[in-house]
């Protein structure tokens, strides 16, 4: 049996320096904001357990994320808006995300490895990397970043918008927040741009 190997340095190591990893969380929910983290790892930073952050338990994810912050040598997280998504498209929002976590940097960094393969225009040259989050470290660290600052964001959001259950399901498409969203309406955190959202607002209307 071929033993796996995590998320490592190799692609950082073939890039300009300082290079950052760059990923993105909350792109799929219908509500809340989209959050991206930029992290420059230091050379030879080891971190056990690294994994892309979806396949990881709160209680690893929030080990790592304490670790990670130690281990950078500069990092940051991001967000774009409710009203930015539905202004530009979860897509261009992400992107937005994406530079303001990379323009927030301490350290500017040369070069960026991006989770996925969409070519975002960024402040530095970048390499996009399918699967980045499973390969790349600085990658890995960043996704864990972006989804542990998300999650909080949405925890948070419960309390202003009791009722449809955000610290649970964090604006993703699940059996409750889908009752809840029949019971009491959209609220404005919405992705009002979201075909299930955007139908519920026509049926109001």
């Amino acid at each position: 049996m071929t033993r796996r190997i995590g998320p490592n340095l190799t692609l950082e190591k073939l890039c300009a320096q300082p290079v950052c990893g760059v990923d993105e969380a909350g792109r799929g929910p219908w509500a809340g904001p989209v959050a991206a983290a930029a992290v420059i790892l230091k050379p030879g930073a080891r971190l056990k357990g690294l994994d892309d952050s979806k396949k990881l338990t709160f209680e690893t994810r929030e080990r790592l994320e304490a670790q990670i912050k130690v281990k950078a040598v500069a990092w940051s997280v991001a967000f774009a808006t409710v009203e930015e998504i539905a202004e530009l498209n979860i897509l261009h929002a992400t992107g937005l995300a994406m530079c303001r976590a990379i323009e927030a940097l301490e350290v500017p960094p040369a070069f960026a490895l991006v989770d996925g393969n969409y070519p975002f225009k960024l402040p530095c040259e970048i390499r996009t990397v399918v699967g980045g989050d499973g390969l790349s470290a600085s990658i890995a660290a960043a996704s864990i970043l972006a989804k542990q600052a998300r999650d909080r964001l949405m925890i948070e959001m419960d309390a202003a918008w009791p009722g449809y259950g955000f610290a649970s399901h964090k604006g993703y498409h699940a059996p409750a927040h889908v009752e809840a969203l029949k019971r009491l309406g959209p609220c404005p955190i919405h992705r009002s741009g979201f075909a299930p959202i955007r139908a519920l607002l026509e049926d109001a209307a």
